[in-house]
């Protein structure tokens, strides 16, 4: 790269504007071919020289709309980790596990990289190579957290773009050795590491949230054991057996190790800590923390393995949850809202670690309100794009009713549904699972174990519920960290 006579006066602004990084969004499939050809290419460079882009962030239009403006040998960066055009790929599918690269802001100073104070193809946009056009960009709309948070007529701005002529090298991409994959050096082929399979340990945490649906139709009447009761006294019971089994899973050699940071949420018309007693009011929570301070105990029923097979028995389980069914609205946004503020404190201290990715299970009986689908859709999207080095946060969305009716779970595609229209809408809210997940899945149906599955399912009974559970908190605990 090929640095311009007058960089210094980039840097000053620069400077000047606290720019440490620039970001490209990509899926991770991508990264493996990124290395591999030593740095990312634009699209009409790879197109040229045969590199096949497994997911590619940009469709049909945007290439149209590159070439009309001779823009198609640019590759793209922001100044901002929130762009909107990945959620869009997301909902359009041609994403699925986003993962934000950060670039070097010195490919600002290459004497062919070009300037845009908004998407530069959006008409109106100013495109140019000179200092002057890179003045015009809003640098204060740049550091807008989103650009919801911009007024209407400031919005477009946040979305200004340096265009990078060409290739932007390896060396250029400042955590393209966080995501587990061996650079190349002349003598070493590379070597792929295979997302979702960090080992769990103390000093490598994961994350489980709990989001359940308090609205008032969780009072319908279900049975679990043979015994009746409301669809929220089921639920609860299941995520505190569940919660249960993941504290269990942490004690080693008599002592309690913080493999998990664990949270309940619950919601109606507002978002919560769905915890009681002296946890109440508390996000995360610790396994130790879990095991001092239990709620209460209650007598419930529970299928045992015996020499003579399952037989259901009465026993002791501790709670820290409880029933609620007293909301009135069920806004799935304000809890992924709240699930997204938990996440954001928990990545700050373990995004560039290799961290099994935080699992998000969220259990409903009915359809979301007080938002539209894009708002909601949104909202679902945030928490997929954020991403430990192992993988993306998975997000299992799983519709219940109080009794068996041709429940469907872990749907390959969209064509499963048929015209089941709020089973499409929760299919897009889901992530796509990896296929490590296929072992248990084929547990509960037939599959193929080379087709990933959607983390989703609709009109699950409490049976079902509990085999959905199990399956979506995976663990691989280290027993020596």
């Amino acid at each position: 790269m090929a640095k311009r006579n007058n960089y210094l006066s980039f840097k000053e602004l620069i400077d000047f504007h606290n720019i440490k990084k620039l970001y490209h969004f990509t899926d991770r499939d991508n990264l493996k071919s990124i290395i591999e050809n030593g740095g990312l290419y634009s699209w009409a460079d790879c197109e040229t020289k045969g590199i096949q882009i497994t997911k590619p962030g940009g469709g049909d239009l945007s290439k149209a709309l590159d070439r009309r403006d001779n823009l198609q040998n640019y590759v793209r960066v922001s100044f901002t980790t929130e762009h909107p055009m990945m959620y869009v790929a997301m909902n359009d599918g041609r994403i699925t596990n986003p993962v934000i690269l950060e670039i070097n802001p010195e490919v600002i100073y290459d004497s062919e990289t070009k300037f845009a104070d908004r998407n530069a193809t959006r008409n109106g946009a100013n495109v140019g190579g000179t200092f002057d056009d890179f003045k015009k960009i809003h640098f204060n709309s740049i550091k807008a957290k989103k650009h919801f948070d911009l007024d209407a007529d400031e919005q477009p701005f946040f979305q200004a773009e340096i265009l990078v002529k060409n290739f932007i090298p390896i060396d250029k991409i400042l955590n393209i050795g966080n995501f587990g994959i061996t650079i190349p050096t002349v003598n070493r082929k590379i070597q792929s590491k295979i997302p979702y399979t960090a080992q769990i340990t103390r000093a490598t945490p994961t994350a489980f949230i709990f989001l359940l649906d308090h609205s008032v139709s969780m009072q319908t009447t279900t049975t679990l054991m043979d015994e009746p009761m409301p669809m929220s006294e089921a639920v609860a019971r299941i995520v505190n057996r569940q919660i249960n089994e993941l504290v269990l899973r942490c004690i080693k050699s008599n002592e309690v190790r913080h493999y998990f940071d664990i949270s309940v949420i619950g919601y109606g018309q507002n978002s919560y800590s769905a915890w009681n007693g002296n946890l109440t009011g508390r996000d995360f929570v610790s396994p130790e923390e879990l095991r001092d301070n239990p709620y209460k105990r209650i007598i419930v029923k529970e299928e045992k393995k015996t020499r003579k097979g399952l037989v259901v028995k009465e026993v002791e389980k501790v709670q820290w949850i409880e029933a609620n069914h007293t909301g009135s609205w069920t806004h799935f946004h304000k809890a992924f809202e709240h699930a997204r503020r938990l996440l954001e404190s928990w990545m700050e201290k373990h995004h560039d670690q290799d961290c099994y990715p935080p699992t998000i299970i969220h259990i409903t009986d009915g359809e979301y309100n007080g938002a539209s689908k894009s708002e909601v859709q949104q909202k679902a999207n945030e928490l997929k794009s954020m991403f430990t080095n192992d993988g993306n946060v998975l997000l299992f969305n799983i519709h219940i009713t109080p009794n068996d009716s041709n429940g469907l779970t872990f749907p390959r595609s969209k064509e499963e549904l048929e015209d089941n229209r709020y089973a499409k809408d929760l299919f897009d809210l889901s992530s796509l699972l990896p296929l490590r997940y296929n072992e248990e899945i084929c547990k509960i149906k037939s599959t193929d174990p080379s087709v990933r599955h959607s983390a989703m399912a609709v009109n699950a009974d409490m049976s079902t519920l509990i085999k959905l559970m199990d399956i979506g908190t995976p663990t691989n605990i280290s027993a020596s960290k």
